[in-house]
């Protein structure tokens, strides 16, 4: 994981996009980061980015259900991509699915790394953003300590 890597958001709906991007550059402004926010509205165009990214991202927050290829299909592909699952990319859903328990243990049977959900607050949501993103900035991970990254 590349601590001021791309936050790359994956997220269908225009309005949750905007409420993430939001929350986001308040967090990098607040906090003095320097990563980047992408916003990518189609999940089919994820592993495309992904492979063409010069750098690897810091994080990947991703919604569940999205048409064309939903949360677990894509977290899947990127799973079963060997240089891509070797970067150690953080990925986690964000969600309005809620405590639903299938999810949650497909989810997790795909090797995410958490599964949040959405909250209908917004002081909730700013604080959500803020301890997933700090969270990262300080969690060991393999490809910091050996891997270049």
């Amino acid at each position: 994981m590349n601590l001021s890597g791309d936050i790359i958001i994956i997220e269908d709906d225009q309005e949750d996009r905007d409420i993430l991007q939001e929350l986001l550059e308040e967090v990098i402004e607040n906090n003095n980061y320097d990563n980047k926010i992408v916003l990518i509205a189609d999940s089919t165009k994820v592993m495309e980015y992904l492979r063409a990214a010069k750098e690897s991202p810091f994080l990947i927050i991703s919604d569940i259900n999205m048409p064309k290829l939903d949360g677990f299909k894509l977290r899947q592909q990127i799973f079963e991509d060997q240089d891509l699952n070797d970067k150690c990319i953080p990925y986690v859903f964000l969600t309005t699915s809620g405590d639903n328990v299938d999810f949650m243990k497909k989810a997790y049977g795909l090797s995410i790394q958490g599964y949040f959900t959405k909250p209908s607050d917004f002081k909730e949501y700013q604080s959500l953003i803020s301890d997933i993103v700090r969270y990262w900035k300080v969690a060991k991970i393999a490809n910091r300590v050996g891997y270049p990254y």
